[in-house]
């Protein structure tokens, strides 16, 4: 039930969802389930709209909300591990930030 958190490039010309290619960049992969477990007890609504089992791909436009979310839970952590796994999730998600042609999907099991 983790939810890992996949930084992907789009690639393609146009606007044709045909031509559109997507490119994994980088990932913070959730296999102990704490990314999960933190977004579903947070009470802040990006987070908690993150799906165990489905994907929410987030854009570079996304990005402040999100990264003052994950800050916000960060600041609260109750362990390293809880801290070491969001500060990951906050450098991807700085990255998609900085490059428009860049999406951050967290992908459910």
């Amino acid at each position: 039930m983790g939810v890992d958190v996949v930084l992907k490039q789009v690639e393609g010309r146009g606007s044709s969802p045909k031509r559109r290619r997507l490119a994994q960049v980088d990932a913070v992969l959730d296999g102990s389930d704490l990314f999960a477990h933190i977004c579903e007890s947070s009470n802040l609504p990006m987070l908690n709209r993150v799906d165990p089992y489905g994907t929410l791909i987030l854009t570079p436009q996304d990005m402040p909300q999100f990264i003052s979310e994950v800050d916000a839970e960060r600041s609260s952590a109750e362990g390293d591990a809880e801290r070491d796994i969001l500060t990951a999730v906050r450098g991807l998600a700085e990255r998609c930030a900085d490059e428009v042609s860049m999406e951050l999907h967290l992908e459910g099991d």
